[in-house]
């Protein structure tokens, strides 16, 4: 098994009813998969209904393997920022609780970003002909308007802003985190951008997604509150054109050889 280390972290919304389960499950498939030391770190952000006591219970269980962390406002941005930040392991991922992406993708974000030379992988639910998606007509219609809003409006080349599905190794954790101004739901978005348009290496990689039927996420707010950040990002952008932005990634970090050269995200 590698050395490197891996905090896999889901967070969470009151979800006691599925949280044991889903974390079973990561475990399960981190044991009989993950060549990297890992554990699961359940991030909880302002629950109410006894997710904690479900979470802790876990932990006594499995102190090795599960970690918890709690916090009392709400925001799944907020959330994953504390979890990040905290974090002393060599990449961080996140998924939804729900389990909606395959978890076969798991390796493939943490290959990326660990051993291929990427700084962010995400996963991707819109590659024509290599996702495969089961969702329902609407959801679908609203994602990738949203999505090809994102590249036409702020520039950038990557598939699928919002997929609940990302890793990042912890030097680029460091660095574009902090900037990250959202703290809910487009916090997402921001990281990808923020990625792009700094100049590290994306990994844009196909993922098959089952939607939830009992998901939460008021669709119409979240959308509005999208289209926002948008907005927001694009005259921060025009900042930077006026030489206004941060410094890029620098260029003394060498990729590894199996990395591309290209600064755009790749699609595999």
């Amino acid at each position: 098994m590698s050395a490197r280390t891996v905090d896999v972290c889901i967070p969470v919304l009151n979800e006691a009813h599925v949280l044991a389960r889903s974390v079973g499950t990561v475990r399960e498939f981190c044991r009989a998969n993950l060549p990297y030391r890992w554990r699961v770190v359940v991030v909880d952000n302002g629950s109410t209904d006894g997710t904690q006591d479900v979470a802790r219970r876990l932990v006594a269980e499995a102190p090795e393997e599960v970690g918890f962390l709690h916090l009392e406002q709400r925001g799944r941005g907020r959330a994953l920022r504390h979890a990040w930040l905290s974090s002393a392991a060599d990449a961080v991922c996140y998924m939804d609780v729900d389990l909606s992406t395959e978890l076969a993708a798991l390796p493939k974000v943490l290959r990326a970003v660990l051993e291929e030379g990427y700084d962010v992988a995400t996963g991707s639910r819109l590659q024509k002909g290599r996702s495969k998606v089961t969702r329902s007509l609407k959801r679908y219609v609203i994602s990738k308007s949203y999505n090809i809003i994102v590249r036409r409006v702020l520039g950038v080349h990557f598939s699928d802003a919002q997929c609940g599905f990302k890793a990042i190794n912890r030097r680029a954790v460091q660095r574009l985190v902090p900037q990250i101004k959202d703290n809910s739901w487009f916090f997402d978005t921001e990281l990808l951008v923020l990625a792009e348009r700094q100049g590290y290496r994306l990994a844009d990689i196909p993922v098959r997604w089952i939607e939830d039927d009992d998901s939460r996420v008021k669709i119409v707010k979240t959308a509005w509150d999208d289209l926002k950040g948008v907005a927001r990002l694009r005259w921060m952008l025009w900042q930077w054109s006026l030489g206004l932005g941060p410094e890029r990634r620098p260029a003394s970090e060498p990729a590894p050889p199996s990395a591309s050269a290209s600064q755009t995200p790749v699609t595999r």
